[in-house]
């Protein structure tokens, strides 16, 4: 029987769990994280349902897996891994496993204050703030993202028929906005958002078959994620939204990927300004501050550069084992 030990840190940003594993992690093969995301997916994805999933992790639970970079002018590479997948990038994982990364010396940068990390969806150019030996904050310049489509159309059970827009920042994500069928974010209970979020995403998926492939890396492909939006806890906000992931997860943060694709949505349609802060606020009010760094193409189409700046808090240390012994080692889910 094989039993394998991973060495992690967790914590959480904004309120969303951050599991970095720091030891133990597989030898990929591949040119850059790409490649490899798909060697990990093919081969080694049993680790990521042993550590996310329960009885070692929960429905929520979000990590990634440190790397040597490709490149020597960067810093390290990242996987990033979830109860969703293997994602090709994580804003919120992003700044969790930066701050751990930082105040746990698991990293040198090579120029203080300044990261170069590889990921799936492209490199990723990352500034942070420390005092004393906490990082107070991580900044990160996020991959090209883009609005990819507009009132597109599905039925949901129990709301009638939607109208959404479809943006990439990371990953692929369905924008629900305040309608006639859909009051708002507010009017609406986490249950019940995850509950239309199951029947929805598949039903987009399933009524627009290969529209959404990203333009130059087709593993990257289809609506991962659901994002409903809704008027701000907070006056001075920007906007809130809900994140669906995984099968049935409400991102606790703001959602770095989602954040991106919501300014690319809001930027093409002129509701944004370049270099404007754009406050985010989570389903339970911790927030994100994105901005419209610059203007760009993808494939020709109008796209932007956004970041995303936030915090984390380290929350303590894992030794996890993985023991082929137990019935329950690759992970389970009850509903």
């Amino acid at each position: 029987m094989a039993r394998k030990t991973f060495f992690c840190v967790d914590a959480h940003t904004c309120g969303n769990p951050v599991r970095v594993v720091a030891g133990g992690g597989p030898n990929l093969v591949g040119a850059n994280m790409s490649e490899k995301r798909q060697h990990f997916l093919k081969e080694y994805d049993w680790i990521r349902r042993g550590l996310m999933f329960e009885p070692r992790g929960h429905d929520m639970m979000s990590g990634s897996i440190l790397m040597a970079p490709h490149s020597p002018e960067n810093d390290f590479a990242i996987l990033f891994i979830e109860t969703s997948g293997c994602l090709p990038m994580c804003g919120h994982g992003t700044i969790g496993t930066i701050t751990v990364a930082i105040e746990e010396g698991l990293v040198v940068p090579k120029t203080p204050g300044k990261i170069r990390m590889e990921a799936p969806a492209g490199l990723v150019e990352i500034e942070y703030q420390v005092t004393g030996k906490k990082v107070d904050w991580v900044k990160l310049v996020n991959v090209k993202s883009y609005l990819a489509a507009v009132d597109l159309t599905v039925e949901c059970p129990g709301l009638g028929q939607l109208t959404f827009d479809v943006a990439y920042g990371g990953n692929y994500y369905a924008i629900v906005d305040p309608q006639q069928n859909f009051t708002g974010l507010q009017d609406y209970t986490a249950g019940q958002i995850i509950q239309y979020s199951q029947v929805v995403r598949k039903a987009i998926n399933d009524k627009y078959p290969n529209k959404f492939i990203h333009p130059e890396n087709p593993t990257i492909r289809d609506v991962s994620h659901m994002m409903w939006t809704g008027s701000p806890l907070d006056g001075s906000s920007s906007g809130r939204n809900a994140v669906f992931y995984g099968d049935k997860a409400i991102d606790r943060s703001p959602c770095g990927t989602g954040t991106s694709a919501r300014m690319a949505q809001l930027y093409a349609k002129g509701k944004l300004g370049l270099g404007k802060p754009f406050v985010h606020e989570s389903f339970i009010g911790s927030k994100f501050v994105g901005k419209v760094e610059a203007e760009t193409t993808l494939d020709g189409k109008q796209a932007i550069v956004p970041s995303i700046q936030g915090w984390a808090q380290v929350t303590g240390y894992n030794n996890i084992i993985i023991d082929d012994d137990d019935p329950y080692a690759h992970g389970f889910q009850v509903l």
